[in-house]
């Protein structure tokens, strides 16, 4: 059986750390988030919503601490209920201001990729929304070599929203054909919907622009829960993902007392 932190063949591995400072560090401003990010070990970092911070002193602490901006949302929308709004019908405008905004913003910074959120809605309207906004952000990230992630979540936490389960986002990607376009693979919200992780993200891996891990059923720290991260992430690594995976999870106190399961990475 594999040891945690080994790969198949039974050699170490270290694996890159990304820190979602929506969640770690999120009582910091975000540039020294990033910094803190930095001091912790992690590889590199994404944000949700940055919108608010200064995109040149975000660009500097990156620049600072040498970590990559692996991605930012789009944003949530003007109304209290919203969380996104790429699929929503009739508010186009909207979802492709927030499109642009979050590609500009992503390009000062350096970022790899924008995270479109489709919203809550339903429906073949829906549908045909989604999928003109995504051509849309094809359209604008393709020049600037960025990716454009959506993400499937789970009903739990995110009802009424429209990407819901991996196998509508596969068919997205497959109808949509655009290389820009990839799934950002959220470990969390994909055992909740359907589990059998390392099956299922094999079966699409060439659509996998990112991976995110939290501990499951309550989002927090990795190294609790019923999914072994320490194994399972080594084992996606195997396969040929060459990405960081991006630790989303709600730490019950401070960030830097929450990192234990790091080592787990570590080790030489």
């Amino acid at each position: 059986m594999r040891a945690p932190g080994q790969n198949a063949k039974g050699k170490s591995v270290v694996l890159r750390l990304s820190a979602n400072l929506g969640f770690l560090f999120a009582d910091q401003p975000l540039p020294e988030a990033i910094r803190a990010a930095r001091a912790a070990g992690f590889d590199a970092v994404e944000c949700h919503w940055p919108y608010d911070v200064d995109p040149g002193a975000v660009r500097a602490a990156l620049v600072e601490t040498g970590l990559s901006m692996v991605s930012l949302n789009t944003g949530r929308g003007s109304r209290d209920d919203d969380f996104g709004l790429a699929a929503v019908p009739g508010r186009e405008i909207e979802a492709r201001a927030a499109i642009s905004a979050a590609i500009a913003y992503g390009q000062t910074i350096g970022a790899a990729s924008v995270h479109v959120l489709a919203g809550r809605a339903a429906g073949e309207a829906a549908a045909r929304t989604f999928e003109a906004n995504l051509a849309f952000a094809c359209e604008c990230a393709a020049p600037h070599g960025m990716t454009v992630l959506i993400e499937p979540l789970n009903p739990q936490d995110a009802p009424g929203y429209y990407l819901i389960g991996l196998d509508m986002a596969v068919s997205i990607i497959e109808r949509l054909a655009r290389p820009e376009l990839k799934i950002l693979f959220d470990c969390y919200h994909q055992q909740i919907t359907g589990g059998d992780l390392f099956r299922r993200f094999a079966a699409h891996l060439q659509m996998i622009g990112h991976v995110q891990f939290a501990g499951v059923p309550d989002r927090g720290v990795p190294n609790a829960g019923e999914v072994a991260f320490d194994r399972l992430l080594p084992a996606l690594q195997d396969l040929g993902y060459a990405g960081p995976f991006g630790a989303e999870y709600r730490p019950a106190g401070a960030t830097e007392d929450s990192l234990g399961w790091m080592s787990a990475f570590r080790r030489p």
